[in-house]
């Protein structure tokens, strides 16, 4: 991962924080019980639960050094209500072509989410809509050529 800043809702933040102590504290000492198990069998060489119990630690201790690299970089949004959009904006926009309106929450990368109608400040969408006010109305590019959009609500 980069220097960059890593943007997080308090929340997000909160979750990788949790993440984080789990995996440190208790994930940590499941897996030396595992590599004591396996050790416990006898020869190393041939025994699949050392390699599977090795393998594990490795995810896990990889997972700590990402989870603690973000937590590091990060900071916290922190959306104050107006008229603009920014990142930890709920945004309301209505297709300019079918009239369908869409909600979207505004959030760094690392919690862009699709299914939970967050999207980056950073993708195509996202970064047309920033610093928009209701009522504005703006073009992004996709696939299917240029869409424009009206911007019906910011919370």
């Amino acid at each position: 991962m980069n220097i960059d800043s890593t943007y997080l809702s308090k929340e997000k933040f909160d979750e990788l924080t949790a993440e984080l102590d789990h995996l440190k504290t208790i994930r940590r000492r499941e897996i030396a019980e595992q590599l004591e198990y396996a050790r416990s069998l006898g020869d190393l060489s041939e025994n699949a639960e050392y390699e599977e119990a090795r393998n594990l630690q490795a995810a896990t201790e990889d997972r700590i050094r990402v989870v603690e690299e973000s937590l590091a970089h990060a900071r916290i949004i922190e959306h104050t209500k107006g008229n603009t959009i920014s990142l930890g904006s709920q945004v309301t926009i209505q297709n300019q072509a079918d009239k369908e309106e869409r909600s979207y929450e505004i959030v760094g990368s690392a919690e862009a989410n699709m299914q939970e109608h967050k999207i980056s400040h950073l993708s195509p969408l996202g970064s047309a809509m920033m610093g928009k006010k209701k009522g504005d109305i703006f073009t992004f590019e996709t696939p299917k050529g240029s869409q424009k959009y009206k911007i019906v609500n910011v919370k």
